[in-house]
């Protein structure tokens, strides 16, 4: 019986901040640069207006806020899109990084 030992954070190394791709700094920076536009641009204080200014913000940061299982939601919405548009999900094989993928399965 083979048992692999994977250290939890292996690919933590190589984010930025342990936490962020590229992508999703870039995503953080186009959301907080067109949240600062729009607190200029849209006027008024109320709550309303208000949310409308902060919307993209907490929308990137909620695409970036990691999750169990994933990256991050981003990679999570990817992958779901990927496994019901465009894969048949009866042809779809899931494989891990430590999985055998060609001889004996797992028993």
């Amino acid at each position: 019986m083979n048992q692999y030992l994977i250290p939890a954070n292996s690919k933590k190394g190589q984010l930025i901040f342990n936490v962020f791709r590229w992508i999703d700094l870039v995503i953080l920076l186009i959301g907080a640069f067109v949240t600062f536009i729009l607190l200029f641009v849209i006027p008024g204080q109320s709550i309303p207006a208000l949310f409308i200014k902060l919307l993209p913000i907490g929308v990137c940061v909620l695409l970036v806020m990691p999750v169990p299982y994933y990256h991050n939601v981003l990679v999570f919405l990817q992958e779901l899109y990927l496994y019901y548009s465009i894969k048949n999900p009866k042809k779809l094989l899931w494989r891990g990084w430590c999985s055998k993928q060609y001889g004996q399965q797992n028993k």
